[in-house]
């Protein structure tokens, strides 16, 4: 199980309340010392035993994954994802329900029981927007604490947007010129400009917008299922979206030249990259690092924003649990495209996750 505590890889820097001053810890699981000996592989030192793992509690879902280093990165040994809908009436009241809290405490013992099980070394695990925007957020780290022993770290915004471009960055199409990496998230949409001339990309400039699939759906609710409530319900969606993308799209470096790469990681992009390849069900092999035609996600779009709830849900690939989400990642994507307007859009089944495991590697791996 982990047993060692690393600091935070970004200083947390701002904030709400008490929460944010709470002292920052990578380990989030607390327990007795292993120590794995050494084995030696093509010439590469790595301990035979050596786990890390990495928890990633958002708006919508809970994901886990554990992994071992490898030569070229890590390979992955377990992972675990559920939609616990943390966020859920959070637009409304403020606060995480306790309905809510039950379904993402069940989803992280299952994680917690899974770092045992793996002897994981070391572990991060972290929360974010629906943590940072809840007053009762602390209660629930508190709680989450106490149940299962994971620790959860409130991360900043700006911490979301470095750990998203660190897991996917290798996804990104060669190119003159910045890039944009973008996370759809539950609670909030991140958008990072990224410089990829040098070894490694460099952040130029980054957004987090305060909508995500479920914040953007439960703000902006139709009555009537109509078509035209339904197209209203989608322009109004693409409204307050291309509002909160306005300041940070003023700033962005657009020429007649510019390549306007783009990459996506987030359920959204995944999910209409499912259906633009018409898969009868997802398959994460044939999507991560897929490149699809942006006119082929607009239309894929259009015809999700037309659709009603039912017929959304018998689309293979989407469901019951997608199909009330869905349309607003659709808005939000929309509207990137509108103010970055790539002719492809790079597709990536990674993400905070990964970011997470190379940080917790290479700075365990170097000590």
């Amino acid at each position: 199980m982990a047993d060692e505590a690393s600091p935070s890889p970004q200083q947390q820097d701002g904030g709400k309340s008490a929460r944010m001053n709470r002292s920052k810890h990578a380990a989030t699981y607390r327990g007795g010392r292993r120590k794995a000996p050494p084995s030696h592989t093509n010439g590469v030192r790595w301990p035979r035993l050596r786990s890390y793992a990495a928890i990633d509690l958002g708006t919508n879902n809970c994901r886990l994954l554990v992994a071992k280093p490898s030569s070229d990165g890590f390979i992955v040994t377990d992972a675990f994802s559920r939609v616990v809908r943390l966020g859920e009436g959070l637009i409304e009241t403020g606060r995480i329900s306790n309905r809510a809290m039950d379904r993402a405490v069940a989803a992280l013992s299952i994680c917690s029981d899974k770092l045992k099980r793996r002897n994981v070394t070391l572990a991060r695990s972290v929360a974010t927007e629906a943590c940072r925007r809840a007053s009762n957020g602390d209660r629930f780290i508190d709680r989450v604490r106490q149940e299962t022993g994971i620790a959860l770290d409130i991360i900043t915004a700006e911490e979301e947007a470095r750990l998203a471009v660190l897991g996917c960055q290798i996804l990104l199409e060669p190119g003159e010129g910045p890039a944009l990496i973008f996370d759809i998230g539950g609670g909030s949409t991140e958008l990072v400009l990224v410089d990829t001339s040098g070894a490694a990309p460099k952040i130029i400039d980054w957004l987090s917008a305060p909508w995500g699939v479920v914040s953007l759906t439960e703000t902006e609710k139709h009555i009537g299922d109509d078509a035209q409530s339904r197209a209203q319900a989608y322009q109004n969606m693409r409204a307050r979206v291309r509002d909160s993308f306005s300041e940070f799209a003023g700033r962005l470096p657009i020429t007649e030249h510019s390549d306007f790469r783009l990459l996506g990681t987030s359920g959204t992009v995944t999910t209409l990259a499912s259906l633009h390849l018409k898969l009868p069900h997802y398959d994460r092999k044939l999507i991560d690092g897929l490149i699809v035609p942006a006119d082929s996600m607009r239309d894929i779009s259009a015809m999700l924003a037309a659709c009603s709830p039912e017929e959304r849900a018998a689309i293979p690939c989407i469901g019951k649990e997608r199909a009330g989400l869905v349309v607003g990642g659709c808005a939000i994507l929309d509207s990137i495209l509108e103010i970055w307007p790539a002719s492809r859009v790079g597709v990536a089944d990674r993400g905070i996750r990964e970011g997470i495991l190379r940080s917790l590697m290479s700075s365990h791996e170097r000590k």
